[in-house]
């Protein structure tokens, strides 16, 4: 990974943000990523007609300067047109509406973290999905919350512990660390958000080929098309003991499927004939995200927002990182070398992502995709 001791431009187009199972999980902190693209579709809804109606939103965005927290000693980047963005999830208690999903301890934990991969022309994106228990290299972080001091770096910790020990910038670095890829933005929503985001669109239609029934997500589906509201498309996306092999990777495999529903929902609805619909969603969409302080701003979501108006479900390649179950500890997953290297090489020459990559893993072992379609 190159060190960037120097500034670098904005990129055009966008703002640079300076098999086996697993454990069941304890607290009900599943697929809270997914919705990280009803940001970029809902709150980020392209058009300066719409100016009007954010100039009132700005109070309810949320910043975190990832650029003052990691400093140059970060991946290259590089001015080709193209936009990289770190998409995560947050289980936190607190706030409104999320507290019903297990007690606040204090501690807020991130989900399966997805990143997300413009490529030049902003005609079409590749999405990668890293399953929350891939077993690491994490780098030395600043602690945040309660904590304080650095936590040192270490060879194996589980994804997700990044974002628990040092927030959004240690997670920006993670991420930053195996790919090589640098993250130009930052976008995180919660529970609450989610649901919010699904009831103000008004739902989203999908078609399941199979029955789904999962006491842990409340979800109860016959095969067929349903059109689901808040409360139900957070169950499915946090679904998983009801199928495949009930692993976090088929599960991931469920929310893929439904951020293309979603994107295709987004499209759909005509939100200039209703403003008041405009406005809810808008309003839900601003208080649900948490952005790196670049996007911080309704002005700046809505240049944003620009660079990704271009791009449908049918422009999206989403594919998991390259896993196989863990040597040490079957209850995890480790990254395969040399199909990581593959993918993050593609993503880092703006090329699309072979085929060869999903090929022979975990997730193909897992496979659930055929479940769930928009």
């Amino acid at each position: 990974m190159a060190d960037d001791s120097s500034p670098r431009s904005p990129r055009p187009g966008g703002i640079r943000a300076t098999g086996r199972r697993r454990r069941p999980p304890g607290r009900a902190r599943r697929a809270l990523t997914v919705t990280a693209w009803s940001v970029t579709g809902l709150a980020l809804l392209g058009g300066a007609g719409l100016g009007y109606v954010y100039l009132q939103l700005d109070g309810n965005l949320k910043g975190v300067d990832i650029n003052s927290a990691l400093g140059t000693n970060r991946p290259d980047d590089t001015d080709n047109g193209s936009m990289d963005i770190l998409l995560m999830g947050s289980d936190s208690r607190q706030g409104d509406g999320n507290s019903q999903y297990g007690d606040d301890d204090g501690t807020a934990r991130s989900d399966t973290a997805m990143v997300l991969h413009v490529y030049k022309g902003h005609k079409k994106a590749s999405v990668v999905s890293i399953p929350r228990d891939t077993m690491v290299s994490r780098p030395e972080c600043q602690r945040t919350g309660d904590g304080n001091g650095t936590a040192p770096a270490v060879e194996r910790a589980m994804f997700n512990e990044s974002y628990e020990i040092g927030g959004p910038a240690c997670a920006v670095k993670t991420v930053e660390k195996m790919s090589g890829v640098r993250m130009d933005h930052y976008l995180e929503i919660d529970f609450s958000g989610f649901k919010n985001l699904i009831d103000e669109l008004g739902g989203v239609p999908v078609t399941t080929t199979q029955a789904i029934k999962d006491k842990q997500s409340k979800l109860n589906l016959r095969p067929g098309t349903h059109h689901l509201d808040g409360e139900q498309a957070l169950g499915l996306v946090r679904t998983r003991h009801a199928v495949g092999d009930g692993s976090d990777l088929g599960r991931i495999q469920l929310q893929q499927a439904f951020v293309k529903a979603l994107i295709s929902q987004v499209r759909s609805v005509d939100l200039f004939g209703s403003p008041h619909k405009l406005y809810g969603l808008a309003d839900a969409a601003t208080r649900a995200v948490t952005t790196d302080s670049e996007l911080a701003s309704v002005n700046k979501l809505l240049d944003f927002s620009k660079s990704l108006r271009n791009i449908g479900s049918n422009d999206v390649e989403m594919v998991t990182l390259p896993v196989e179950y863990d040597k040490r500890d079957p209850n995890r997953v480790a990254p395969m070398a040399e199909k990581c290297d593959q993918l993050w090489t593609a993503l880092r020459h703006g090329l699309p992502i072979p085929q060869s990559v999903t090929q022979g893993t975990a997730s193909e072992q897992a496979d659930t995709s055929g479940v769930v379609k928009s």
